[in-house]
């Protein structure tokens, strides 16, 4: 079907009708029917199930989470069909040209949307909207491979439902950036996840429901709880006559004094009445000797498992305060005997079934060592008595619910009180609205521990979600699925976005951290594939580079030639950066721009050096269209090939970008940039660069014209002169020294703007040479990079042009004076200069030369490790290497260099990895 069709994924006509991918069913509880049996055939298959990424649960547990064809908690059977029934084909003679765009990853974190449900990370929508209004039109398809929970589809359909306040804002926001108004209109969204967890998250978040019955059985649910086990919240007030309602009571863990051996209550004792603070030190109740937290012994008290009654060692815990409300007052109380009894009541019930009793991967866990010794190695272990009879019973009256719909949505919202239900939820004595605070990202258990009662954490929750998607209005646009980012269930050339915020490194264990939850719905991630660092896995950076580079590579293959892509990157170390931009390259994309929001000015800045990630950087790649890669398969490495790709490079580029008001310099227009995107570009196409870097930049200057420093097509320069005209001053590059390189291109950069002796050089060169410098690279001498990179006029002949036109320019007492003038060449004597292109060449071949040479004895070193090397020698030999196919060479000089010179260099690591996939593949 075209996609100009009705945006509707199932409409319900009056007659209670619905369509569906093209079939007519009398209700929506006769489409997930039979889209459920078609389901449960399908899960019996035992070739679907041995599918990579296919979470682990029975078909029962994966069919009570589902709603196909909107959502299955496995790979989704009808994701393709989807995508080919309401997206539209691939048409190369349809025209589409788009410049790269900054966002800001941040906005939005306030919004209602977002707070709806909590996860471990995630991109707000507000902050996608812009990338999806500028990167696509309505109908279009977008994909997120790592969805999480679902803002990618939000975003998507926000471009619908998104209230007149928000489009005026971005209307006149892009009005003023010379933009054309954006085409409002809901975009369709295919969302992907690893983690069963995030899935139902996600499609809870855009598969639309009827939000009053929701209001109705949410309260409904919510009073029943109180009907069934109110009695255990039940608390009485300092009257000794009325009945008070427990929002909270905080309980403390109990240590043993170092030196009496004595029970000390750490709540009682640390806590400073006044401040409401805890002391860093206190004494001994028992012998008044002085304590901190790290002297206390901690306590294991003998416990019966209640899942298995066996005998079972967790740390002690004992209740402290009880927080309660009479009235709209709220008191505070320390627990007198009837709670405790009534404690003891509930203690004795049995575990309700809803439960879930599943042990943690403890020995594959990040946090395994941080919670097994503490007596939590099952998932019921970290519920007190109470919270687990809450808990069972909320979770049991949540499935319970006649309507699929509806009852999705009440364990989409009872899924919230899981972790805050839990011994991880942290007391804050600061203040009453702090209590529901776990550590995110971590299995954390504090010492002082608030257990919420169910109606103070829901309570609220309910009416927020009702108000919430009252305005949100979504529409069934989304298809979400369950599985790996390396293999997706969509047609070649299907996807006309992708917009994705994968996980980088080691920053998130998601597996594990959403084990809690998926317990409870009995399906579980396939954590084999997940794309993370993790040592408890064996999953090490080499590992994490290439699950990304599958996934990469897998985004190539379904988006449409020509579009776009942006990732999110959110990592501090440069090894994570260069593993992410090799994987992205190695798997076909082209990068155009990497930006960062500068918070403090409010504005966003290009990314110049893989030392400074130390925030949200959003990276913006396209890939190729068809028509290069066709010219390319039929003509090859060739010179010819080479400006080819640097016409379509050059067209996906920026033509001007403004900063605080003023022009900034486009990175990715630099020459010696372009020339790394043209390697990278052959190199993985396992072709031979036809083409040195001066021979590069020599036809660079005949062929394409230069503004300020950067390379345009023909086309683009009356744009951006015309910006140009209109700037104060002209943008300057921000150039980091790092290594070898680094410091070349600052010299070249200062030489030509003014020519200059050793002498008036060496003090600024050595202000660049600071704490940016890479640990395993040799700091070159300023002489030394001299004498192999430039040109000294030593007096005799005319003077060089380059010095001439400077001194002519800056120096009134030479100027208008001949080049052979004695009162110029006395001037100009002993100045060194950027060669120009033909003598730069010959620099060049005399350079490499050298460099080679020197590669040799990298040969020849028989140490264990080379501590310091120099990145240009080691880049030269393996460029080399690579060339001659001599992948061995590549394979043994890596093995000779710490990890970090290799994995913190982006050409290195491509070379180094390209060469041990061509070994492997032997």
């Amino acid at each position: 079907m075209s996609g100009t069709q009705s945006l509707n994924f199932s409409t319900e006509a009056a007659t209670g009708a619905v369509e569906c991918l093209g079939q007519t069913f009398s209700s929506d509880q006769a489409r997930r029917e039979h889209y459920l049996k078609l389901l449960a055939a399908r899960l019996k298959e035992p070739e679907f199930r041995k599918q990579e990424g296919f979470p682990q649960g029975t078909d029962e547990a994966i069919l009570a989470m589902s709603d196909p064809p909107y959502y299955t908690a496995c790979p989704n059977p009808w994701l393709a069909e989807f995508v080919a029934y309401y997206g539209k084909s691939y048409n190369p003679s349809v025209k589409y040209s788009r410049e790269p765009l900054a966002i800001d990853v941040s906005e939005g974190k306030t919004d209602a949307i977002y707070k709806a449900h909590s996860y471990h990370t995630k991109v707000p929508h507000l902050a996608i909207v812009p990338s999806i209004l500028h990167y696509t039109q309505p109908g279009d398809v977008v994909l997120d491979g790592f969805a999480g929970s679902g803002m990618t589809g939000v975003a998507a359909q926000w471009c619908s439902t998104a209230p007149d306040s928000y489009r005026h804002e971005i209307e006149m926001a892009w009005k003023k950036e010379g933009r054309a108004a954006p085409q409002w209109g809901a975009r369709r969204a295919v969302l992907n996840d690893l983690s069963p967890a995030a899935t139902f998250m996600g499609a809870n978040y855009n598969i639309p429901f009827d939000v009053d019955a929701f209001a109705k059985a949410g309260k409904k649910l919510l009073q029943s709880l109180e009907q069934d086990i109110g009695w255990m919240y039940e608390t009485l007030h300092s009257d000794g006559k009325t009945k008070g309602r427990i929002e909270y009571t905080v309980w403390s863990e109990v240590f043993s004094c170092p030196e009496c051996a004595g029970m000390v209550n750490f709540l009682d004792e640390a806590l400073d009445e006044e401040s409401k603070r805890v002391r860093d030190v206190f004494p001994c109740p028992h012998c008044g000797a002085e304590l901190n937290k790290d002297r206390l012994d901690r306590v294991l008290e003998a416990r019966v498992d209640p899942a298995t009654g066996e005998s079972w060692k967790r740390v002690k815990f004992t209740p402290s305060r009880v927080v309660y409300s009479v009235g709209k007052s709220r008191y505070e109380k320390v627990p007198d005997a009837a709670d405790l009894a009534a404690l003891a009541k509930i203690e004795a019930l049995p575990l309700p079934a809803a439960v879930p009793t599943s042990r943690f991967p403890i020995e594959d866990m990040y946090h395994g060592s941080r919670i097994a010794p503490k007596g939590f190695t099952h998932v019921h272990h970290f519920y007190l008595p109470r919270a687990a009879q809450a808990m069972g019973k909320l979770w049991e009256k949540a499935r319970a619910y006649p309507d699929a719909r509806i009852r999705a949505f009440l364990i989409f919202m009872v899924e919230q009180a899981i972790w805050t239900a839990t011994l991880l939820n942290r007391f804050r004595p600061t203040g009453f609205s702090q209590v529901n605070q776990y550590l995110t990202g971590v299995y954390y258990v504090a010492s002082q521990h608030a257990e919420c009662s169910p109606w103070y954490i829901l309570d609220g929750k309910l009416n927020r979600l009702a108000k919430t998607f009252r305005a949100f209005k979504s529409a069934p646009n989304v298809a979400v699925t369950t599985g790996t980012a390396a293999k997706l269930p969509l047609l070649d050339n299907s996807v006309d976005y992708i917009f994705t915020d994968p996980p980088f490194g080691e920053n998130i264990y998601y597996a594990d951290l959403n084990f809690l939850v998926e317990a409870w719905h009995g399906v579980t991630t396939d954590a084999k594939p997940e794309a993370i660092i993790d040592k408890f896995k064996q999953k090490a950076l080499p590992e994490y580079q290439h699950l990304m580079q599958r996934c990469f590579a897998e985004y190539q293959r379904v988006l449409k030639p020509g579009r776009w892509m942006t990732v999110v990157f959110s990592n501090s170390k440069a090894s994570v950066w260069n593993a992410i931009q090799v994987a992205l390259q190695q798997a076909g994309f082209v990068v155009a721009e990497v930006t960062a929001l500068d918070k403090v000015q409010g504005s966003y800045r290009q990314v110049t050096s893989t030392t400074a990630v130390k925030q949200d950087l959003v990276i913006s790649a396209y890939k190729p269209n068809g028509g290069l890669e066709d010219r390319f398969k039929k003509s090859g490495a060739t010179t010819e090939s080479a400006w080819d790709f640097l016409q379509t490079h050059l067209k996906n580029l920026s033509i001007t970008k403004a900063r605080n008001g003023e022009l900034e310099f486009i990175v990715e227009r630099d020459p010696r940039r372009i020339y790394d995107r043209l390697v990278a570009w052959f190199v993985r196409h396992d072709s031979p660069v036809p083409l040195s870097s001066d021979e590069f930049l020599s036809g660079l200057r005949s062929r394409f014209p230069e503004r300020d420093g950067m390379v345009f097509l023909p086309g683009q320069v009356p744009e951006y002169d015309k910006k140009r005209a209109l700037a104060a001053q002209a943008p300057q590059m921000e150039l980091f020294v790092s290594d070898e390189r680094s410091a070349i291109d600052w010299v070249t950069d200062f030489l030509k703007a003014r020519p200059s002796t050793y002498q008036d050089i060496h003090p600024e060169f050595i202000k660049q040479l600071g704490a940016g410098w890479k640990k395993h690279e040799a700091r070159p001498e300023l002489a030394a990079l001299l004498e192999a990179n430039f040109l000294r006029y030593d007096g005799a002949g005319e003077v060089p042009s380059q010095i001439h036109s400077y001194l002519s320019s800056n120096h009134k007492d030479v100027r208008g004076l001949e080049k052979t003038d004695p009162r110029l060449i006395a001037k100009a004597q002993d100045r060194w200069y950027v060669p120009d292109p033909n003598k730069a060449q010959d620099l060049e071949k005399k350079r490499e030369k050298a460099l080679l040479k020197e590669f040799d004895t990298y040969r020849s070193f028989t140490g264990r490790k080379i501590k310091e090397s120099r990145l240009e020698v080691l880049r030269a030999g393996f460029r080399a290497a690579w060339g001659s196919k001599d992948y061995a060479t590549i394979l043994s000089i890596a093995k000779k260099l710490p990890e970090e010179t290799l994995r913190e260099d982006e050409k290195l690591l491509t070379l180094y990895d390209l060469a041990l996939t061509r070994t492997e593949a032997v």
